[in-house]
Order: structure tokens, then sequence, then C-alpha cells
């Protein structure tokens, strides 16, 4: 389902991920456990789409993510949801997750 294969990625000159792997299968639950600084939330990133890696590929679904605009590998079910921001304090962890599920397939897909 979500294929990481060799990325290494970098903040302008500073290189912050060397050859990072992981796979994820269908109703398969991981956590990505780390020290701060250690790569997790550019690994995700990365994962999602909005950091190109310098080497390596990220696959969802068979398909490379780099390859696609955002909007549709979020409407190919592969979202972000970032951890203790208060984006929406007034929402519940539900509406929360559910908003992560807007675009009509995976809504109907988690439903």
């Amino acid at each position: 389902m979500l294929e990481i294969d060799g990325i290494a990625v970098a903040y302008g000159h500073l290189q912050v991920l060397w050859g990072v792997s992981l796979s994820v299968d269908e109703g398969e639950m991981v956590a990505l456990v780390g020290s701060n600084g250690a790569g997790k939330t550019t690994t995700l990133k990365t994962a999602q789409g909005l950091l190109k890696p310098l080497h390596g590929e990220v696959r969802f679904l068979g398909e490379n993510v780099h390859q696609r605009p955002s909007h549709q590998v979020v409407a190919s079910g592969l979202s972000l949801v970032p951890e203790d921001r208060l984006l929406f304090p007034h929402m519940t962890v539900l509406e929360n997750l559910e908003l992560g599920a807007f675009s009509p397939q995976p809504r109907k897909a988690r439903a």
C-alpha cells in the first residue's frame, strides 16, 4: 500500500535523512518512533509528497507520490494529520480525523 524505498532528504544543503525505507500494508498499523530531530516528521512529509527526496522513491497504491499533484495524492487516500497542533481545538478527535477524508473517494471508502 505505502512503500518508502531508500529516501534521502535535505533541507537546502543540509541532508537530514539517508536511505530510509519502510512499508505499510493494507490494514496494518505502524508507529514511527524516535527522539526529537530523528527525522519522523521529515519522513512523513516526504511520504505525503510535501518534500521531494534527493534519492529513493515513495509509492502509494503502486504509484510514485512525487509524480502526482498534491490534490491527487490526497484524493487517493493518503493524507498527513499533524499531532498536537490544536488546528481545530473546537472539534472532536473523530471530527479532526474525518477532516482527512474530505475528498469524495476516501470519504466513501472510510464511511
